[in-house]
């Protein structure tokens, strides 16, 4: 897997169609088509025309509208240059050779489309354990996501790894991933939701742990 986190991309010969403007911006060199996020589009120069993208088949759909993971999604098809962004969020860059990323739904912003995608549920989290199900990308192409802050790889094969379940931006798919629930029934772990439920990882690869649990939801007034 090549990533500039693992110091390994600028000196592969690589498809250069995906590119940082600046740390929040992404830049597509697009000849064909693309997936990213609904509405994230700032800019492009060129010819593109922008589509909504179903779920491809009842199954995911139903995945989809049971999990709550998952992305609305556009495909985007053209010639030119294409920018995306998403709140202002800082943007990371993957290239799979032949492999499989795990991602949480909600940093997802672009991927090539020929990878292969599915959402999966976290092993042991039962139905109450809401939010534990995560998209996987298979295959060799970019994925670009989002992080909340500045990450931090972590290597759970250093020592077992415990992460905020919506903390974990991403994970290589070779780790065996459990769920983590503490005793301590008032903890305020993470969101604070009451859950105190956390993600497990073991094994060689990494994590990415953004420095947030994500947006907040403003209170309501009346």
């Amino acid at each position: 897997m090549r990533s500039p986190f693992f110091g390994n991309m600028e000196q592969a010969q690589l498809p250069g169609h995906f590119a940082l403007q600046n740390p929040r911006m992404l830049r597509i060199h697009l000849n064909g088509d693309v997936l990213a996020r609904q509405g994230s589009m700032v800019a492009f120069q060129g010819q593109m025309d922008f589509d909504y993208e179903g779920s491809g088949s009842v199954g995911r759909f139903l995945k989809k509208a049971l999990t709550g993971e998952g992305v609305p999604t556009m495909r985007v098809r053209g010639q030119g240059l294409l920018f995306l962004a998403h709140n202002a969020d800082d943007i990371h860059l993957f290239y799979l050779e032949n492999e499989t990323l795990t991602v949480n739904g909600a940093n997802i912003l672009a991927w090539d489309p020929h990878l292969h995608t599915d959402i999966q549920r976290v092993q042991g989290a039962g139905i109450l354990a809401g939010g534990l199900f995560n998209t996987t990308l298979t295959g060799t192409g970019w994925v670009a996501i989002t992080a909340h802050g500045t990450p931090v790889l972590l290597d759970p094969g250093r020592a077992p790894t415990f992460v905020d379940g919506q903390s974990a931006v991403c994970w290589s798919g070779g780790l065996q991933v459990g769920v983590n629930k503490t005793f301590k029934v008032g903890a305020l772990i993470g969101r604070g939701s009451g859950e105190a439920v956390q993600l497990a990882f073991q094994g060689q690869g990494f994590v990415l742990v953004q420095a947030s649990e994500g947006p907040t939801v403003p209170p309501h007034t009346h």
